[in-house]
């Protein structure tokens, strides 16, 4: 136990108050190097928050003292939430902070703050944030406006509420509307923003890639290397040598395939299996040898460490290692040689695995294949894939065989399977979304993840039930307060899911009462509950198995290339073999101090890297369905929450119904029945419910969608396709969604070639700018526009407006700040983003508020006291003009 555990150990269990730094020192009886080395302990314990010194120059455990140490998760409203560090039992929640008492924090700090007790039963703690131990945003990524004299960077980030102030010399030519990188030089204060530098300018908002290359460099995600990674990239074989060879096992004659997507570069896994004659099964999954390029602590394995994992955005890849090796040497490539980790298994008929070996290989890839080759091989028996892959296609039928059984038994133990749906987006070449296809998991991809998930089982029970170092892909049990909330939805169904005394449940119960409702109409509710219910799985230097898979022993050993737990995998099963099986106590000792923050990074960083593919995801699926603004759509409640519902469209794309566009009722959240249920109609949205809504909103910078119910929701289909700028002509909608479909509404002697219109600023649904003659064209009409006809003739959009706005009956509705609407009064919304739709306001609604506003300044006029003019300095005797 070094000098900090010990200090943490005594102010833990000894200390029975604050104590200065002398006194501590004293009653730990220091002497020597301990003493000597005791002050710069006490000062890193200080700046990691593990111990407090207050005003009085005491220090104390932060627990010990009220306080809490953990990191701030702002909301785009102005509060935020404290994650704490350490939790001493499940009823240490989030402390929430309202936005009085953030004193200068930001997104994503370290801090300190002082907890109050829960004001009511159930809900989370309050605090004071009083330190700051750590920024979070040095950079920050945001759009540029100028002015005169300084300019300002709004961030892409809505949870950093406020904006960054530049002055005008720290500006580098960056433009108003251009997306820059801003570096922080001062914090903020309580009365004044951060100020900064910007130090890279991105582009204009609307050119190619630029969406995509902000939110790299607000996650700063590089596609390049530093110099010196790029160098012993470089270096690296581009072949392995015949010397390298030696002691591995030599599968060369074995006919392996490597199976794929139809992109896919860097091929890190491999397959090959043969039946026996009494029906079990040989297995061999061979992983690209990572770990024999990358050696601990080189400029490869540092840089890797660092990223933690490869991140696959919406139109690239951002390596974890360089292409020299991802694409090159450590990639299983057909025709090649190559070196591998093998996993080679016995399996029984019943998917039983009886023996293993793991031991280095030598392998040549016979073939390459891909999902979309072997689905067709497999299941539609289509030529000339058959013809052209005969000479494997009996070791296929194997695989197929093998695949049943091995999932046959991860049923049987209670294996629990989220049927869950991947969309992916096409991109033309300049980087605009064409299309939102669904894939849906396919028998090829569930043969190489049986063979994959059968492999890491036998490499984590390999390592721990040797008792050796090691790294492990955990999935804990659910708490107890989300079991207890899923027992509550199901008991109204009549289900339940048991647990034990000590308040744990088995996979078996949860995977019984899905297979109870398949197919009934509570099935999506109870799905979706049981799947939010489960915990985040995350890397550890313990075994603590994986509840979602019902496995005791679980790791991640197949995609070294990728994931940087994966090659620690590797590293630590060779030093295991090459010490007999067991690691030096010296070094095993080194490695259970370094695997905790190993493991805590990695799933750090795989939390980075899913956020990043999300949103650059989102903002490619928004960016796409900007085009149908104002078209109907069927969708599946996914969500549901105090402000509304969420949506989730057949193409996958998700968008909000706020709960004050319900216009027949006051609705209420009933978070017991997930669900909005109206105080008078009694009517509920319920989660998992079908509804039909209408897309009203496209915010790509926001990353939001806004719908409106169909038969509850304050629109009117007239003036929102009048209104609507971008969308699809004639009203035939086009939407590529691979099995999507959407309506269009056609209101009766419409012409549908008749020009949408919108605020002058003609923008393509990518938010190019059309041609200057075209914009021109569009500002002479819009001068003539909704509020300035007098007399004229109402079009047909604004003749229904008239009738909403004075005579159509309306129900009051909820806004989320609680405020009401008078019935009857109109539902004025502005919609903006990459079509900048906008409902009109009600035909004469901007003449009575210019006539409001000049009737009050003539009664200001009128009643203000009238003065002599003042002549002016120089000319006091007047002039010669002067009336």
């Amino acid at each position: 136990m070094d000098l900090k555990e010990r200090i943490l150990a005594y102010m833990h269990e000894e200390a029975y108050r604050p104590l200065l730094a002398e006194d501590l020192a004293e009653e730990m009886h220091l002497e020597g190097e301990d003493l000597v080395g005791f002050g710069t302990a006490l000062e890193a314990l200080e700046a990691d928050g593990a111990i407090i010194k207050n005003r009085s120059d005491l220090y104390g455990v932060p627990s010990r003292m009220h306080l809490v140490v953990g990191k701030l998760s702002m909301t785009a409203k102005g509060f935020g939430f404290i994650v704490p560090d350490v939790r001493e039992s499940e009823e240490e929640t989030d402390v929430f902070v309202p936005a009085s008492d953030l004193a200068t924090a930001m997104h994503g700090d370290r801090v300190v703050a002082r907890v109050h007790a829960a004001e009511e039963e159930g809900r989370s703690r309050e605090g004071e944030i009083i330190r700051i131990l750590k920024r979070a945003n040095e950079k920050i990524v945001g759009t540029f406006e100028s002015s005169k004299t300084f300019g300002f960077v709004t961030p892409d980030n809505t949870k950093l509420t406020q904006d960054v102030f530049v002055p005008k010399k720290e500006a580098h030519g960056a433009k108003t509307g251009s997306k820059v990188v801003v570096a922080i030089t001062k914090w903020p204060d309580r009365r004044r923003n951060a100020e900064g530098r910007v130090i890279e300018v991105l582009g204009k908002i609307g050119d190619p890639g630029v969406d995509v290359l902000s939110v790299m460099r607000q996650y700063d995600l590089s596609e390049s290397f530093p110099e010196d990674v790029q160098q012993a990239a470089d270096a690296c074989e581009k072949e392995p040598s015949p010397e390298e060879y030696r002691g591995r096992r030599d599968r060369r004659d074995f006919p392996i395939v490597t199976v794929d997507g139809d992109d896919s570069k860097d091929l890190d896994d491999g397959v090959y299996a043969k039946r026996h004659a009494d029906g079990s099964f040989f297995l061999g999954v061979y992983i690209a040898d990572v770990s024999w390029y990358v050696r601990e602590n080189q400029p490869l394995d540092r840089e890797a460490r660092a990223r933690g994992t490869s991140v696959y955005l919406v139109d690239r890849v951002i390596p974890m290692l360089p292409e020299e090796l991802s694409n090159g040497i450590c990639s299983l490539n057909a025709g090649v040689d190559r070196l591998a980790m093998a996993c080679e298994m016995e399996v029984r008929a019943d998917g039983e695995i009886t023996s293993y070996e793991i031991v280095p290989a030598v392998i040549h890839v016979y073939r390459r294949l891909t999902y979309n080759i072997v689905n067709k091989v497999l299941v539609d028996k289509e030529e000339p894939f058959c013809s052209d892959n005969e000479d494997i296609r009996a070791m296929l039928e194997t695989l197929k065989d093998l695949r049943g059984a091995l999932k046959d038994k991860r049923r049987r133990r209670g294996s629990i399977d989220f049927d869950l749906t991947e969309i992916k987006v096409k991109l033309d070449e300049k980087g605009h979304p064409v299309a939102l296809v669904k894939r849906a998991g396919t028998l090829a991809e569930s043969i190489i993840e049986e063979c994959m998930l059968a492999a890491n089982e036998t490499v984590a029970r390999h390592m721990d039930t040797r008792n050796q170092p090691f790294m492990y892909r955990v999935h804990e049990q659910p708490t107890g307060e989300k079991i207890e909330r899923l027992n509550s939805l199901l008991s109204t169904f009549g289900l339940f899911v048991h647990q034990s005394e000590s308040g744990e449940i088995e996979p078996m119960d949860v995977r019984k009462v899905l297979e109870k409702v398949s197919g009934r109409p509570e099935e999506r509710i109870i799905s979706a509950v049981a799947l939010r219910s489960m915990q985040q799985a995350r890397y550890s230097e313990m075994s603590l198995g994986h509840f979602g898979l019902a496995a005791r022993y679980y790791t991640h050993f197949t995609s070294p290339i990728r994931r940087y737990p994966d090659l620690m995998v590797h590293r630590l099963l060779r030093e295991a073999a090459e010490a007999g099986g067991k690691i030096p106590a010296a070094r095993a000792e080194q490695l259970r101090v370094l695997l905790p923050e190993i493991a805590e990074h990695s799933s750090a960083r795989e939390r980075l890297a899913t956020e990043a593919e999300r949103e650059t995801t989102d903002m490619k699926k928004i960016e796409y369905m900007a085009q149908f603004v104002g078209e109907e759509f069927d969708g599946i409640i996914s969500g549901v929450t105090q402000f509304g519902i969420f949506v989730e469209l057949d193409n996958g794309v998700e968008g909000l119904v706020h709960v004050s566009t319900m216009v027949n009722d006051f609705y209420e959240y009933r978070e017991d029945l997930y669900a909005m249920v109206g105080e008078r109609t009694n009517a509920q949205y319920r989660l998992g419910d079908p509804v039909q809504i209408l897309l009203v909103r496209a915010n790509v910078e926001e990353r939001s969608l806004d719908f409106v119910l169909k038969d509850n929701g304050a629109y009117d289909p007239t003036a929102m396709k009048n209104a609507v700028r971008g969308g699809r002509k004639g009203g035939k909608s086009r939407m590529d969604t691979g099995d999507g479909n959407s309506k269009k509404k056609e209101p009766a002697g419409d012409n549908p070639k008749r020009r949408h219109r919108g605020d002058g600023k003609k923008r393509g649904a990518s938010g190019e700018k059309l041609p200057k003659e075209n914009r021109s064209q569009e500002a002479k009409k819009s001068k003539s526009g909704r509020g300035g006809k007098k007399g004229g003739k109402l079009s047909r959009g604004e003749k229904n407006l008239m009738r909403m706005a004075r005579g159509k009956e309306r129900s009051s509705y909820r806004d989320l700040d609680g405020s009401t609407r008078e019935r009857g009064d109109y539902h004025r919304v502005r919609v903006t983003g990459l079509n900048s739709a906008v409902w009109p306001d009600p035909p004469g609604y901007h003449e009575g508020e210019s006539r409001r506003e000049d009737a009050g300044r003539a009664e200001k006029a009128k009643s203000a006291p009238r003065r002599r003019p003042r002549p002016h300095r120089k000319t006091e005797n007047g002039t010669g003009n002067a009336k």
